[in-house]
């Protein structure tokens, strides 16, 4: 047990103050409130506490690509996703699993030190380097959970089916360690990572496709039938402009509509960019109570454009945020890219508000917390709850400008001006994963990094 004494903490209602929490043996929260518990106090913390962050999408091997695709030679074709996409196949085609364990657990400690608690790993990396599955089906899968493990973050694994190169195409070879050649070789796969999760008690399972382009359309329909209803279901949706005319010129239809039309589409589904989506079709997927996971760090820098969240939010339609490529891995700058994005595009300042909600901040990060949350797969999310795992970013309450703000501003403070700097630490089920910038791991987790990125030398 361990009882905590913060400046503040924020609630669904806004902050406390003074803030004690008090945990039991396992990380869960036992008490929550302004007025001390009985016993002595473990902590006294000079800093106000949030809930964690949510990263509701991750490619985690694609953090050792950070500067690696940013060079643009004036003599060679236009840079755009789909030739950042063959850089990106040329790292996915030689790591080992050693190799995968190690850069993702780097990934997942930089998003502990900004405050994330939790990650959905959107995984796709399944074989061996020529294409056959490993005697654990679930080999690199378990990686990503061992990793998430040592840098302290809870992990929904999410196994993706692949199967194709693009609408009409057989997979290429750079795809090979993608592929599930049929749903009787994904649900293996599946069946594998569930019990992988099952051994970890920071993991637990989601499912997904990659895309329209790349799976049989017919497959849909029974690989949703045949998972729990209470599985979350992710898949990259009409992400590139390319895309979607590919979908109309095969399929016959956008693929948001496609996805509409052809499969019970509800709130279990978090659809991944939702880039090009049309004014009808942000109405259709708010009213079945699908999700969209928005990432704007990685959208902006692959040039996918940006999401319609205005008329998403007029419809009462719910996002999230994710990192993606991995190209940023701060969660507020996230949320202040998304916001003034919309903000340049329609030319107003108030596009993360609503009717009810009239403070920026607040609306953002509780979009951001509650739909993450169910992005992972927490079927009824909250803050902060009696029972459930205390897991917490820690702002400086003395921070020169986040010491002066009012409460009825501080979120907001918070949001648009705070930076790393300014995070104290994170906690994970009750227990400190970073504190002063340090995750707890960093040492051994940074001298594997250097060492695997020293081997793959990316020129």
């Amino acid at each position: 047990m361990a009882l905590f004494q913060f400046e503040a903490l924020l609630i669904h209602s806004g902050w406390i103050r003074p803030a004690y929490v008090l945990t039991d043996s396992h990380g869960n929260i036992d008490f929550v409130g302004r007025e001390k518990p009985a016993g002595r106090l473990d902590e006294k913390i000079e800093g106000f506490a949030l809930p964690g962050f949510q990263n509701a999408h991750s490619h985690a091997f694609q953090y050792a690509m950070a500067g690696w695709a940013e060079r643009h030679p004036t003599h060679s074709r236009a840079d755009d996703f789909w030739s950042w996409r063959d850089q990106m196949y040329q790292l996915a085609r030689c790591l080992d699993p050693d190799q995968i364990e190690s850069i993702a657990a780097m990934a997942y400690a930089e998003m502990t030190r900004h405050g994330y608690t939790s990650v959905a790993e959107f995984h796709y990396l399944h074989h061996d380097k020529q294409g056959k599955p490993y005697h654990n089906a679930a080999e690199h899968g378990e990686r990503l959970v061992r990793a998430a493990e040592k840098a302290g973050i809870k992990i929904t694994l999410i196994p993706v089916l692949y199967q194709k190169g693009g609408f009409d195409q057989p997979a290429q070879s750079t795809q090979k360690r993608f592929v599930s050649t049929d749903l009787d070789a994904y649900q293996k796969l599946l069946e594998a990572s569930k019990r992988v999760v099952a051994r970890y008690l920071h993991a637990q399972l989601g499912f997904g496709v990659h895309s329209l382009r790349a799976v049989e359309p017919a497959l849909l329909s029974p690989l949703l039938e045949a998972q729990p209803k209470a599985l979350p279901f992710h898949i990259h949706m009409a992400e590139q402009l390319k895309e979607v005319q590919d979908c109309v010129d095969y399929l016959g239809k956008r693929p948001v509509q496609y996805l509409l039309d052809h499969v019970a589409v509800d709130h279990r589904f978090h659809l991944v960019h939702a880039t090009h989506a049309t004014p009808e079709e942000i109405k259709a997927v708010s009213n079945a109570g699908a999700k969209v996971v928005i990432c704007p760090s990685t959208e902006g820098n692959l040039g996918d454009g940006i999401f319609p969240l205005v008329a998403f939010r007029e419809q009462g339609g719910g996002w999230s945020i994710g990192t993606d490529s991995h190209i940023g891995l701060n969660p507020l700058e996230e949320l202040r890219l998304l916001d003034y994005g919309q903000r340049a595009t329609v030319h107003r300042r108030d596009v993360f508000t609503t009717d009810l909600q009239e403070d920026c901040g607040t609306y953002g990060f509780h979009q951001a917390l509650i739909n993450g949350q169910q992005a992972m797969g927490n079927i009824n999310p909250g803050y902060f709850r009696k029972g459930e795992p205390f897991d917490a970013v820690i702002l400086d309450a003395n921070a020169p400008l986040l010491s002066v703000v009012d409460f009825e501003h501080l979120l907001s403070a918070i949001v648009y001006t705070a930076d790393v700097s300014q995070i104290k630490g994170t906690i994970n089920s009750g227990r400190w994963v970073v504190r002063e910038q340090q995750n707890k791991n960093r040492e051994a987790i940074a001298s594997a990094f250097q060492q695997t990125m020293t081997a793959l030398s990316l020129d």
